[in-house]
């Protein structure tokens, strides 16, 4: 399917919905926090990781993920600076502080798989952002048994602090308070991942505003949402918009916005830069506010 619609029409069709929607469902990607600025591989990222890049020949954020260290004070160490890099360096983006700006005054809830809590150091409402697949500033046991989630700020410092030659002291290696097991972060890569009583709190909130906004105007703004786990936001979001005439998807996305759902009726699309769009909705004066 071929979209031929002029920005400005899309922009205006935009505007229309969110000014007549009761509810806004934001889903969002990776996609958003790379269009705000939060890239995995660049200049400023050869500039941090310098020392693995010359030892380890990585490449990138995500790729390194997976790298095979060969004890766990290179891994940790190599950790503790990944996890400042995407968590701690910087606070809330400019982008994301835009888009809180347009949805603050509706009802509105977050489903995200960003990791970085972009949402939450913007100013968004915690209680209404639900963040499925983990968050960095959290390490669990590695064997997911134990639920009890450990907060690793203080250890991250401590562990870049005590860094040399890409590895940390043995002492220094994060074990879990309660148990002396070892720890991960708490990323969902397997079915170890642990979905504690926060995110489990948080699903059944998600949940809740699906079923108030079920038979009112909803808009679905999704941001920056790819294949790599399209289950979770891309395909729920097209058949919510397929089964119900007063649900709208408006997707921002730089190369993917086709559609695999049929008899999605509301549907604008754009390519187009993310902030270009919000600021054009802003002059335009979307009455979201």
């Amino acid at each position: 399917m071929k979209y031929t619609k002029s920005f400005s029409s899309r922009i205006e069709e935009a505007r229309r919905l969110l000014d007549e929607a009761d509810y806004l469902l934001v889903g969002a990607g990776a996609g958003l926090s790379a269009a705000a600025g939060l890239t995995y591989s660049g200049k400023i990222f050869e500039h941090e990781f310098q020392p693995w890049i010359e030892k380890y020949h990585i490449t990138d954020l995500y790729t390194s993920s997976f790298y095979p260290f060969n004890t766990e004070e290179e891994r940790w160490a190599y950790w503790a600076k990944h996890i400042w890099f995407a968590r701690f360096r910087i606070g809330a983006t400019p982008l994301y502080k835009q888009l809180l700006e347009l949805v603050s005054e509706k009802s509105y809830f977050i489903l995200t798989t960003n990791v970085d809590a972009q949402f939450e150091k913007a100013g968004f409402e915690q209680d209404r952002i639900f963040a499925t697949q983990g968050d960095y500033a959290y390490l669990q046991a590695k064997s997911g048994e134990n639920k009890t989630l450990v907060y690793n700020e203080d250890w991250v410092k401590t562990a870049i602090a005590a860094t040399r030659d890409c590895r940390i002291p043995t002492e220094v290696i994060p074990r879990h308070p309660e148990t002396g097991e070892a720890l991960t972060p708490n990323l969902r890569c397997d079915d170890t991942f642990v979905e504690d009583a926060h995110w489990h709190q948080q699903a059944k909130r998600y949940r809740q505003f699906l079923n108030e906004a079920k038979d009112k105007k909803l808009v679905l703004l999704e941001f920056g949402v790819g294949y790599n786990t399209p289950g979770i936001i891309r395909f729920p979001f097209e058949v919510m918009a397929a089964g119900f005439s007063h649900v709208s998807l408006i997707r921002f996305n730089a190369n993917d916005i086709q559609l695999f759902t049929e008899g999605v009726k509301n549907y604008i699309p754009f390519t187009e830069n993310i902030s270009v769009a919000l600021s054009e909705l802003e002059k335009m004066g979307v009455n979201i506010l």
